[in-house]
């Protein structure tokens, strides 16, 4: 797998974070993508609840998370589609999936990243890029949980076969 992000070249130099976990398993993207953003135990529904209030305190606008199911057929790849509570800016089938949150103190950019072999080698990159003081102050707050939440996606990706 490179380790060159060339899928996010225009990103990378407005990024102010860059976070990049790796996975391997004998799924698809579409399969890897829908086990890591469909998985929501309780402990993560905790931490958004957390975060919500978090975000009210500092009087941040908050995205939601979506409560629908993703299935590998529901993964879209279709620019200005939702998947989860991400749009998708752009992406290539068995390739890459690049999707953007925005808040009013950063952007947040989630990318998963295949070489389409078997088994699949896959990076998950969040970039980050704040836009004031408070996204900067926010972000190193919960970068700590960040790391927790990604490490359980990817392995909720790489066993997303097994669900289906």
């Amino acid at each position: 797998m490179p380790t060159t992000l060339h899928e996010l070249d225009d990103l990378i130099p407005v990024a102010d974070e860059i976070d990049v976990k790796t996975a391997s398993a004998d799924v698809t993207l579409r399969e890897f993508v829908a086990g890591a953003l469909g998985h929501s135990p309780l402990w993560v529904k905790g931490l958004f609840a957390i975060r919500i209030a978090v975000a009210a305190v500092l009087r941040l606008e908050t995205v939601a998370p979506d409560s629908r199911r993703i299935r590998p057929d529901t993964v879209s790849f279709t620019p200005g589609e939702k998947d989860a509570f991400f749009t998708v800016l752009r992406g290539e089938e068995d390739h890459y999936l690049l999707l953007k949150v925005s808040d009013n103190h950063l952007i947040g950019y989630l990318a998963f990243i295949t070489d389409n072999e078997r088994p699949a080698k896959f990076q998950v990159v969040t970039l980050v890029q704040y836009l004031r003081p408070a996204g900067r102050f926010y972000y190193n707050l919960i970068r700590p949980f960040h790391h927790l939440v990604l490490l359980s996606m990817c392995r909720a990706g790489e066993t997303s076969h097994a669900k289906q």
